[in-house]
């Protein structure tokens, strides 16, 4: 017999860590590594405990909304009714004076809480709860950035130590050059690592169609797993879906929606071969899982944006997943630091975690030491 889930409260705990140097995309940079650890309290003594996001600048905000907003709408609910959990969520979103991307942020934080709370109720991991389809993942480190001085020997230097480490390949950055001098970036990493490692390249929606279909053409021959993010936003699904027809690239794209109907329309514009779109940013694994019947229906293939502590479990329990983004450790301290029982890699493999929920235990000093 399971134990009651009757949701009695909510903790929001913020951690902000800093970033030994900036680090540069396209068109932004980053200095710190943040993120919301929510706990949901339950009758029957179980807690539901995740942290979601890097929200930096509207960290706050998406507190409030959980524990002003959210958490008045779920008390006394059981938390086994994720459905009508989430649909109770979506309140906050209909606040047409306010970003809704920050209700979604929210959501996403309880959402997921909620799941590990009926994973550890269940006494069982969440992938082998939506699907179990397999019990780890191919690792993409994420890499390639823009730093003062370096050389293209250097982003050479670099692959070849990601594949030292044990990623099955890298996600680069693209975007903050020309055409011309990115696909070169590419070729010098390609070059460094041979052809049996996995290369993705993100643009950040940096590039106008020309310039995305020209970078395609040049890069045509360094076998790119997928071109993600690959023109500006204003006019974004159209744009994708004819450098889509121009390019043998497979494009990526979805991790700047928020919903599954913004998906949808991804996917029916026939923009996209694979989707990434994030469920700490959108709603949360419920709203995730949807997206994910989505793209099957439409021979999609899935990804999820960063957030491996969340995708994990996600991508592991369908068949048209893909890899497990990830970072080296000075990108995302808060992974290596947090989660106490970090599964290594091993031939370019992350093992998904086995406990209950999602599996992690998070670690108190580092929760001290970087609480906001």
């Amino acid at each position: 017999m399971a134990p009651q889930l009757r949701i009695e409260r909510i903790e929001c705990v913020p951690l902000s860590m800093p970033l030994p140097r900036t680090f540069r995309g396209s068109n932004y940079f980053m200095t710190h590594r943040c993120t919301i650890i929510t706990r949901v309290y339950t009758s029957g003594g179980i807690v539901g405990e995740i942290y979601n996001g890097d929200e930096f600048e509207t960290q706050g905000e998406v507190v409030k909304i959980i524990l002003d907003e959210i958490q008045p709408l779920l008390i006394g609910k059981d938390a086994f009714n994720i459905e009508g959990c989430w649909e109770l969520m979506r309140k906050p979103s209909t606040n047409i004076l306010r970003d809704r991307k920050l209700a979604m942020c929210a959501q996403a934080c309880v959402d997921s809480a909620l799941w590990d709370a009926v994973g550890k109720a269940l006494d069982a991991p969440l992938y082998k709860l939506w699907g179990g389809y397999a019990d780890r993942l191919p690792s993409i480190c994420i890499a390639g950035y823009y730093e003062e001085g370096k050389t293209l020997a250097d982003f050479g230097r670099e692959m070849e130590q990601i594949k030292l480490e044990g990623h099955a390949g890298c996600k680069f950055k693209v975007g903050g050059r020309t055409p011309a001098e990115d696909a070169e970036r590419v070729r010098v990493a390609r070059k460094a690592v041979g052809d049996n490692f996995v290369l993705v390249v993100d643009a950040n929606q940096a590039w106008t169609l020309r310039q995305a279909v020209e970078f395609s053409h040049l890069a045509a021959d360094l076998g790119i797993r997928w071109f993600e993010e690959p023109v500006r936003w204003e006019n974004d699904r159209l744009d994708m879906a004819a450098a889509r027809s121009q390019t043998s690239i497979p494009i990526c794209a979805g991790q700047s929606e928020i919903s599954r109907s913004g998906c949808r329309d991804l996917m029916m514009s026939g923009a996209i071969d694979v989707c990434n779109f994030d469920a700490s940013w959108g709603g949360g694994p419920t709203e995730w899982r949807r997206v994910a019947a989505l793209a099957a229906s439409f021979a999609v293939e899935m990804g999820h944006h960063e957030e491996p502590q969340i995708s994990a479990q996600l991508l592991a329990a369908i068949p048209n997943g893909t890899y497990l983004e990830t970072f080296h450790p000075d990108r995302d301290p808060m992974f290596y630091r947090l989660v106490a029982n970090r599964s290594l890699l091993k031939d370019g493999f992350y093992d998904v975690p086995s406990g209950p929920g999602f599996g992690l235990e998070l670690d108190a000093d580092t929760i001290r030491k970087y609480r906001v």
